[in-house]
């Protein structure tokens, strides 16, 4: 199976995660494919949990290590927040900048209020996480700012995801450069997700990070 960076062509630069929940599990399996070709910053702009598999650096001051990955950002109560350094600065220390770039509470779908998401103006890359896990379920429980997702859809907020209704809020983000639809736990799941990946433009690939073989798919749009 393709590398997920190769599949979305990550190059040297930041990369911004945004959307709904997977986004820190996507994030740490990047930063695992790309510390083979480089090193790797993982960070926030809005607050994680601190990464206890990676080594934290309140600020950079030397160019990483082939392979090495870091973690860096202010510490607000065991979490990470925005690091004192630009993320721009950052990239003179590090190959590759990762940075979840939103939040979603676990979550499987987000709206955005209207200072979210906090996607750097140097990422050259912007890949947005879905849960499949919220396509059936009502707005009310599936999406992070439920009324403001069903605003975006002209619907109620017991009213189910449709796959129509979840294209249509990630059409209102600001930038979507891959798709990364995440809880194809099962073969149900992933036939939906599967047929969810058909109503959009961009690369779509279908994820399970709690499986042994957590990429399960991808599907690039023919031209």
């Amino acid at each position: 199976m393709q590398r997920l960076c190769e599949f979305f062509e990550i190059k040297p630069g930041i990369t911004a995660l945004i959307g709904g929940g997977g986004k820190t599990s996507t994030m740490y399996a990047l930063a695992e494919e790309l510390r083979k070709n480089g090193s790797v910053i993982v960070c926030t702009s809005t607050h994680i949990l601190c990464p206890p598999q990676y080594p934290y650096l309140l600020r950079l001051s030397e160019k990483l290590a082939l392979g090495e990955v870091v973690s860096t950002g202010s510490i607000d109560c065991h979490k990470l927040s925005t690091p004192e350094q630009s993320f721009d600065e950052m990239t003179r220390f590090a190959d590759y900048v990762l940075v979840e770039a939103d939040g979603a509470r676990q979550l499987p779908l987000k709206a955005h209020a209207l200072y979210e998401p906090v996607i750097p103006k140097e990422a050259n890359k912007v890949i947005v996480l879905i849960g499949i896990d919220g396509l059936g379920k009502t707005i009310k429980e599936a999406a992070h700012r439920p009324e403001l997702y069903a605003a975006i859809v002209h619907a109620y907020i017991d009213t189910a995801a449709t796959p129509e209704m979840i294209r249509d809020v990630v059409n209102t983000y600001p930038r979507c450069d891959g798709i990364v639809i995440n809880k194809a736990d099962d073969q149900e799941a992933l036939e939906k997700a599967l047929r969810l990946a058909m109503l959009f433009d961009v690369p779509v690939a279908i994820t399970a990070w709690q499986t042994e073989n957590p990429i399960k798919a991808y599907r690039r749009k023919e031209v």
